[in-house]
């Protein structure tokens, strides 16, 4: 059977029944289209044509591009996704993608942003009278509450319970995990909602009065202002989840609660925040310590 086929019901199955987001949905469609392309070139389009052997001729060639080993990393997982579905679908009879393993890489640490730059940011938002509260929150939400910026959007009125101080979050794979707000967010989510009246299903976060906020917007914002307060590399919002994180770990918070916290599957995922937390113990120790 040919890919190209295979490969229309395997999308309309990530997005109709399992339900991926529409940026996964479209770096898988991206990832095996390239894939495709290179089986065409190499008069391979038949699925059951293909060899663990040809899929790793493929990756040789994404490295000799000078792809970064992330990236790699992700399009093999596009294609293991891809070749498990056709497997379980029997559309062959042995699933190539069994034994490859992904390439081994140097994972950079993330960066993280000071807590005194977050109120500092504050500070400068309090200078733009008619967005003031709306910026405010989203900071708050995304710092406070470790959100990545598809939840922070998706957040509607009814997700929050003021009273018991938490928020219901739909996360990847339509995983829904509670998480606590603390007392200063609440006091600046009570504030942005004290002059609205919404229902439950309304946007939580809106401009205009009524249009929901979106991804672009929200880098827009945090990138504004983490520029004016601070010579940080990277300015998006994914450093403020980042920093929730290592700040969490920072002052004795469990690895097994910020991986709720953060909606990580795995725990290993979570555990790059360990290292960033040693990073700054041994940073802070070079400069204070008389043995050092």
């Amino acid at each position: 059977m040919l890919i190209k086929e295979i490969f229309s019901e395997y999308i309309k199955e990530i997005r109709n029944i399992k339900r991926y987001s529409p940026n996964t949905i479209m770096s898988y469609s991206e990832d095996l289209i390239s894939f495709m392309n290179y089986c065409t070139e190499n008069s391979n389009s038949k699925i059951e044509n293909i060899s663990e052997k040809f899929i790793k001729s493929y990756l040789m060639v994404l490295s000799e591009s000078g792809l970064a080993k992330i990236s790699m990393s992700r399009k093999l997982a596009s294609i293991r996704g891809f070749f498990k579905y056709a497997y379980k679908l029997n559309y062959i009879s042995f699933n190539p993608t069994s034994f490859i393993s992904n390439p081994k890489s140097n994972r950079n640490l993330p960066e993280v942003v000071p807590q005194e730059i977050i109120l500092n940011t504050y500070k400068e938002i309090d200078k733009d009278e008619k967005n003031a509260k709306l910026y405010k929150v989203i900071i708050e939400l995304l710092y406070g509450c470790a959100l990545r910026v598809s939840e922070l959007c998706n957040l509607n009125f009814g997700d929050i319970n003021i009273s018991s101080k938490t928020v219901r979050i739909l996360g990847k794979g339509n995983k829904v995990r509670i998480i606590p707000i603390g007392g200063k967010s609440i006091l600046i989510l009570n504030e942005y909602l004290s002059d609205k009246k919404l229902n439950s299903k309304d946007p939580l976060l809106v401009y205009n009065k009524t249009k929901r906020i979106y991804p672009r917007m929200i880098h827009r914002i945090v990138n504004k202002y983490l520029t004016i307060v601070s010579d940080l590399e990277k300015k998006s919002p994914h450093v403020l989840r980042h920093s929730a994180a290592t700040h969490m770990l920072d002052n004795g918070a469990d690895l097994r609660a910020v991986k709720e916290i953060l909606g990580h599957e795995n725990l290993s995922t979570t555990q790059i925040y360990t290292h960033v937390s040693i990073e700054r113990l041994k940073t802070a120790y070079k400069k204070a310590h008389p043995k050092s």
